[in-house]
């Protein structure tokens, strides 16, 4: 499904967030704290574009995806941004090896998201930062109903307009909706080995930032 979207998925996602999504990339690069000389993993990473907004922090960032089409759109528009294959259950890194590590708009992509938690956990260093970027469940009841409304009729209809493949929108629409919610997920990032797990909403809850330190 994400090798049949990745021409125009950039494209796509800056229409259908009306934007926000660059704004989104900057609050999860300013969340890391990221320092010169730190090594940050990006786990699906998609075409690169939220690993080259975190290597602006002066750290050297990586970026992972299960999509080769994905990977080859990204290696095309941006080619100075490394970029990998890799399984988010199964990364291709030793333990500890990055100080940071985040994943923006995928973890409730990937089959297992307890076990995805831990293995992003298993690479990153004691002490180092996670970072989840995700969407979330809006906090004020009446703008809730209208997102909702927007996500299950609204955004499959943008998407038939822009999208090279308009019904992997229906799927995206449903599993925001099934999605936990901000208190939720921060559970279950403590759960698999997270310390200190905060989360702050964006754009009033449609995206949800969740930190936490490895233990």
């Amino acid at each position: 499904m994400f090798d049949d979207v990745a021409e125009r998925y950039d494209l796509t996602n800056t229409v259908l967030s009306f934007g926000q999504d660059r704004s989104w990339r900057r609050s999860t690069r300013a969340a890391l704290g990221l320092r010169p000389g730190e090594r940050v993993l990006d786990v699906g990473a998609g075409t690169g574009v939220s690993t080259r907004e975190l290597a602006h922090s002066g750290a050297y960032a990586v970026g992972a995806d299960l999509s080769l089409g994905m990977l080859y759109a990204g290696k095309r528009a941006r080619p100075e941004v490394p970029l990998l294959a890799g399984d988010a259950l199964r990364l291709p890194f030793a333990d500890a090896s990055f100080d940071a590590v985040t994943i923006s708009f995928a973890l409730r992509n990937v089959n297992d998201t307890d076990a995805a938690l831990r293995e992003l956990a298993r690479v990153t260093r004691p002490g180092g930062r996670l970072v989840v970027c995700e969407f979330s469940t809006p906090v004020n009841p009446a703008f809730r109903t209208v997102y909702l409304s927007y996500l299950m009729r609204s955004l499959p209809a943008v998407a038939r307009a822009v999208s090279s493949n308009p019904e992997a929108y229906v799927y995206l629409a449903e599993s925001i909706r099934a999605w936990p919610d901000q208190s939720a997920l921060a559970g279950r990032i403590g759960a698999a080995g997270w310390g200190r797990v905060a989360w702050r909403n964006l754009t009033g809850g449609v995206v949800a930032l969740h930190r936490g330190i490895r233990e």
